[in-house]
């Protein structure tokens, strides 16, 4: 096998599937070789929605395994944000994860407003307000008793991180996402957790990607073929964070769209945006690479697409995602558009149903066919696209030139074209594997084989296909859907409101 200057295993996990990478890094070249990829999803158990991080771990090994034979000189592990684990005083997981859509956390933020305003919240953490994240999901476990035995919660890569190397950390692209770290810091805040009623034993030390997490313990060698004391990097551990790492971007004048199970829709500034309209509108800032801002706002993405794809197939309906966009492409536009963020999507058990009823709610024509449904699924994301990315150019007062989209959804033309007509703005397409990129960027970087964030960039844009989707007008029409749908949910929140 040719030797490169660097060569890493880049783990990345994402929350429908996993794999491991081995990365090749040279002066023009940018190489990644898939080395094990397994399947990646939720266990609904009496104890409710859970992670089978113990399986999880297994699968990582196995990669490892596969990484050997490159004799890489580092490891690094990124994956999704807010889930975790919970560790006893002996160091032992007390249970397998909570996945983040699990229903616990009900009623955990109404919670949370009776002990700090929203203002003091997001001048605190700087985050927009989910269920899903960390803080509402351990406010949940404390209320259960679950926190009576655990002595240190470590977000998921941290959690792999240490079975590897036996050591503690919080790397903090993901603490930022937790709703518990001081925007403003390097720490987390702590003065705020205690007034939640939270532990602030559960807080590893939190450190920047880049630096050496710990080495291999000596029976993860034994079971990998990997050597004993091979460094662990910690990486930018939050799969967006590492994806933001790879955006070919030639100046700051752009946005970020990293598309996947999330839409993850913003900017990357210099600090955090803390204003009142900022919060308002619901945008967070998370912490990126080089001691940079993730301004966004996270927005659901190709989950809707995804989970009607996958009840299709429990109904026995074979249809080709190909063949299904192909002809939601020959559909006349704006049939049927909706808010994306409607919460009866975030755990629909039977999403073309979810939608169809969320169209009959609102008074738009109810999709009949799946073409339709997709069409409509595809023309949601791509308003939401346009809204995010205007909101947050006007709240961050950034030019936005071009607008990225990076990850899976980059794969798909029919979404690019769409929502480079909706922001009517340029979008370059790739690279699809941006995260398992930037978390092989950072490695190489620690390990003095690649150059900072312009040069990192720089070889992505050299080294990666990426294909560039050109506005084809229709800014009126767009403007319309996009008032028609805010009215739409004006009212149905009203509807609601009233009927609650």
């Amino acid at each position: 096998m040719t030797r490169t200057d660097f060569t890493c295993a880049a783990v990345d996990l994402g929350a429908s599937s996993g794999r491991v990478v081995a990365g090749e890094v040279a002066a023009g070249k940018l190489e990644l070789t898939e080395l094990h990829r397994f399947p990646n999803s939720p266990s609904r158990t009496e104890a409710g929605l859970r992670w089978d991080i113990s399986r999880i771990h297994r699968e990582v090994l196995t990669g490892l395994d596969a990484a050997s034979a490159y004799a890489p000189a580092s490891v690094g592990i990124d994956s999704w944000a807010v889930d975790h684990g919970l560790l006893d005083e002996t160091g032992n997981l007390l249970a397998e994860p909570y996945h983040h859509r699990d229903t616990r956390t009900e009623g955990m933020m109404e919670r949370v407003r009776e002990l700090v305003t929203d203002e003091e919240l997001y001048r605190v953490t700087g985050l927009q307000r989910l269920p899903i994240n960390t803080l509402y999901q351990l406010l949940a476990s404390e209320e259960s008793g679950q926190l009576e035995s655990a002595r240190t919660m470590l977000l998921l890569p941290d959690l792999l991180n240490y079975w590897l190397t036996g050591n503690i950390g919080a790397e903090i692209t993901n603490a930022s996402t937790t709703q518990l770290f001081d925007v403003l810091g390097d720490d987390w805040a702590h003065d705020l957790v205690r007034r939640l009623g939270l532990p602030t034993r559960l807080l590893p030390p939190p450190h920047s990607p880049g630096r050496c997490a710990g080495t291999l313990l000596a029976e993860v060698g034994t079971r990998t073929g990997l050597p004993a004391g091979l460094p662990v990097t910690s990486v930018a551990s939050h799969d967006t964070a590492s994806a933001v790492v790879a955006v070919p971007a030639a100046t700051e004048r752009f946005a970020y769209i990293s598309c996947g199970t999330w839409s993850l829709v913003g900017l990357e500034l210099d600090s955090p945006v803390l204003t009142e309209r900022s919060r308002a509108a619901n945008f967070t800032n998370e912490r990126g690479v080089e001691g940079t801002t993730r301004y966004l706002r996270n927005t659901m993405g190709l989950w809707l697409l995804q989970e009607c794809l996958r009840r299709w197939r429990e109904l026995g309906m074979r249809r080709e995602l190909g063949e299904l966009l192909e002809g939601a492409a020959r559909l006349p536009a704006f049939r049927s558009v909706l808010h994306t963020d409607d919460p009866a999507f975030i755990a629909s058990q039977d999403m073309p149903t979810a939608i169809a009823t969320a169209c009959a709610n609102v008074g738009e024509p109810v999709p009949e066919t799946p073409e339709e449904t997709v069409r409509c699924v595809l023309e949601s994301l791509a308003l939401a696209h346009r809204t995010t990315v205007r909101d947050a150019a006007r709240l961050a007062d950034h030019e936005v030139e071009v607008v990225h989209m990076v990850g899976g959804g980059s794969r798909n033309d029919l979404l690019c074209q769409l929502t480079a007509d909706a922001c009517g703005l340029p979008v370059v397409a790739g690279p699809a594997e941006a995260t398992a990129l930037g978390n092989v960027l950072v490695q190489a970087r620690a390990h003095g084989a690649a150059g900072d964030r312009a040069a990192a960039r720089e070889l992505v844009a050299e080294t990666q296909p990426l294909r560039r989707f050109e506005p084809t007008g229709g800014a009126q029409e767009w403007s319309a859907v996009e008032a028609r749908v805010h009215g739409n949910r004006q009212r149905d929140h009203g509807v609601r409101s009233t009927s609650g």
